[in-house]
């Protein structure tokens, strides 16, 4: 029998969720709306006219999580803090009761042995702040810094491992180029200027972490970089290509890591904007010396050029809009990649994962990396004795954990992997009809009931080693 395959003794375990998608009680304790409470209140926005309202009360049943957790071996946990919950307009004094939350919920994770991974962003952007710009506007990255200190001076004490931003291409280009995210806008020069106004506030926000941390503290943030593919070696497609990873990736990942833009995103886009949102030094305050790079991985993307007229927009994965992600890209054809595919539509490539791996231990040598996101939805259902097979999810853990382990294998220094999610939650415009958990919840009790696939990932937790070949009841 071929041996198993055994991970790193000090490579971290975990799963990760967000603040909107499971806390609830988004009127208590001086909590005001954020932009996704406004999206997802106005009709036509959310599947069934969702919200996040109650989500899977989260903020008051965070023990019961927590012990959830443990039990399932989970060594880590990655949450995000609600900017509205703590700093209810986006500036001025923090609210005491909403980080005492946050307090609350790192002690337990502390009393039960496992790592806080907090994520200061994760879309939920104060509704006072959109009001007054929103990220298009240049003072939202100094509200951001400010807010960065607030939470790095109450929390900085008991954890140590910190994010700032998650996912900032979804934040700039799915909120405000296509609006299928909150706030929902269509404005392609906003998508772009609310990009930059990112890389800004993650280098600022970085800066403020830095004086209220200690020196132990880890900081990164988490990008969820695409694995872009064109279909044929025909130059056409190759530029196709190169045109969407700058919009996937090198807009983020070049001021972050390289403090520059790549070679040609302007010119790509000068139809869109002139970038005069790019002030002299922005780029140096962008590109702060980093301790890890989160890696958010699902599915890769095809592209091509479009044979005539506007490309193709439904096959990117994004959701459905008359509006692209892509700015200055209308040009570009997006294909559905071959292969099985979750109940998102998302092709399975657990070899994407593994060049996206591969390629930012060539981007940023020497930087450590976590796979701060994986996992799959699919259509979960309690059998008549209330437990919840997922084998699909089973094998599509065991395809990426082994490509993980690949590419450690082939030199990268990976020392993490977060499961997206821990459960079920609000999982935004697709409301509640999108199952990522490995815990199934019971939206009309709450009762939470892990999964098959929760086990397995204990076992492969615990035991530190994937087994060779996959074997599921």
């Amino acid at each position: 029998m071929p041996e198993p395959i055994t991970f790193p003794a000090d490579f971290l375990w975990g799963a990760a969720t967000s603040a909107y998608q499971i806390e609830g009680a988004v009127r208590e304790d001086g909590r005001t709306p954020s932009i996704w409470d406004t999206f997802s209140h106005t009709p036509g926005r959310t599947a069934g006219g969702d919200t996040g309202d109650v989500a899977v009360e989260h903020y008051h049943r965070y023990r019961d999580d927590v012990a959830l957790m443990a039990e399932l071996g989970l060594n880590a946990y990655r949450f995000s803090v609600s900017w509205s919950r703590v700093q209810p307009t986006g500036r001025g004094p923090a609210v005491q009761r909403g980080l005492d939350f946050y307090r609350r919920l790192v002690d337990e994770l502390l009393a039960r042995d496992i790592k806080p991974a907090l994520t200061l962003y994760h879309w939920d952007l104060p509704q006072e702040l959109e009001d007054a710009g929103g990220w298009p506007a240049r003072e939202t990255a100094y509200r951001f810094a400010e807010y960065a200190g607030i939470v790095g001076e109450a929390l900085g004490d008991r954890v140590s491992s910190w994010i700032t931003l998650n996912e900032p291409w979804c934040s700039a280009f799915l909120g405000y180029g296509s609006g299928v995210h909150a706030p929902g806008r269509t404005d392609p020069a906003a998508a772009l200027h609310a990009a930059h106004h990112l890389n800004l506030a993650h280098g600022l926000g970085t800066q403020a972490l830095r004086a209220a941390l200690p020196a132990r503290a880890q900081i990164a943030v988490s990008l969820n970089s695409a694995v872009v593919r064109a279909v044929s070696d025909d130059p056409r497609d190759q530029d196709a290509r190169r045109r969407i990873d700058h919009l996937a990736n090198g807009v983020f990942h070049g001021p972050m890591l390289h403090g520059a833009y790549p070679d040609g995103l302007f010119t790509d886009t000068a139809r869109v904007t002139d970038w005069s949102c790019v002030r002299e030094g922005d780029l140096a305050v962008a590109h702060q010396p980093l301790d890890a790079l989160g890696l958010n991985y699902y599915t890769p993307s095809l592209v091509s050029a479009a044979p005539e007229g506007p490309g193709s927009r439904r096959a990117d994965g994004h959701g459905a809009s008359d509006h692209s992600p892509w700015p200055g890209s209308d040009d570009v054809a997006f294909h559905q990649t071959p292969g099985e595919r979750t109940e998102m539509g998302w092709t399975i490539d657990p070899g994407g994962l593994h060049e996206l791996i591969m390629r930012y231990t060539r981007e940023a040598p020497g930087l450590p990396l976590y796979i701060t996101e994986n996992g799959a939805a699919y259509d979960d259902k309690p059998d008549p004795e209330g437990r919840v097979h997922d084998p699909e999810r089973i094998a599509y853990l065991h395809k990426h954990l082994a490509a993980v382990r690949r590419a450690i294998a082939d030199g990268a220094d990976v020392r993490g992997y977060y499961l997206w999610s821990l459960m079920d939650n609000f999982e935004w415009s697709y409301g509640y009809g999108k199952r990522f958990g490995a815990v199934y919840v019971d939206y009309d009790t709450q009762v939470r009931t892990p999964k098959s696939s929760a086990h397995w990932y204990a076992a492969v937790a615990g035991a530190g080693e994937l087994p060779s070949e996959l074997v599921m009841d």
